[in-house]
């Protein structure tokens, strides 16, 4: 009887022995290595993935170098063979090729509208008698001409409001290069001679000052 109580104590004590868990401690080291190598794995894996990018990165700089190293030769081999031929062409050459541009740019040139801009900003007292194209080229993808205005007039003020009209219009820049006395028979006028940088567009045109428009009109009277 006793002895039969004594070995269901033992098979008790030895059931709690297995659920105290201090009694065996946890040694389940595998997890921690296995856990710590996905990491490297997965940290190596994307190292080699950089490293493939960078790599790849540097190649195709090394390429457009190359082609723009390419590309600057063939430049300089071009400009090189041009200059050659323009150094062959003679003189009356060379001036078939200036007007051979002059003629490109005039295209985009447009003389009736420049004829408006000059009417609007010139005084009634004003009267222009030549006009000089001396260059035309562009300017940020807008057509510009270098022009030699000649105009006529009895009185100066008429000359310094075309002047500021044309100033104030933001088409032309105007200098005055010299004036010269002209007297006939029936008149005596100033011809005047200036420097105007001409730029289309459609900016504002100032408008003419009355009593300078209402003046005796200028011409080869």
């Amino acid at each position: 009887m006793y002895g039969r109580k004594f070995a269901e104590k033992g098979t008790r004590l030895s059931r709690i022995s297995d659920l105290n868990l201090a009694s065996k401690p946890f040694r389940n080291r595998l997890l921690p290595y296995l856990a710590a190598a996905a990491l490297l794995l997965a940290a190596g894996l994307l190292g080699i993935v950089c490293l493939v990018k960078l790599k790849q990165n540097s190649d195709t700089n090394k390429i457009l170098a190359a082609h723009i190293e390419a590309a600057n030769t063939e430049i300089s081999r071009l400009k090189g063979e041009g200059e050659k031929v323009r150094q062959q062409l003679t003189p009356e050459q060379r001036m078939v090729l200036s007007a051979a541009h002059r003629l490109v740019a005039n295209k985009a040139f447009g003389w009736s509208k420049l004829f408006a801009d000059l009417e609007a900003v010139m005084p009634g007292s004003v009267s222009a008698s030549r006009i000089s194209v001396q260059h035309i080229y562009t300017d940020s993808a807008k057509v510009r001409a270098e022009l030699e205005l000649g105009v006529i007039s009895r009185d100066y003020a008429g000359v310094q409001q075309m002047i500021q009209n044309m100033q104030n219009s933001g088409l032309f820049l105007a200098e005055l290069r010299g004036q010269d006395l002209q007297k006939t028979d029936l008149s005596v006028y100033t011809q005047y001679t200036l420097r105007v940088v001409y730029s289309p567009g459609y900016s504002y045109a100032a408008p003419q000052t009355p009593d300078i428009a209402q003046n005796n009109s200028g011409g080869g009277e």
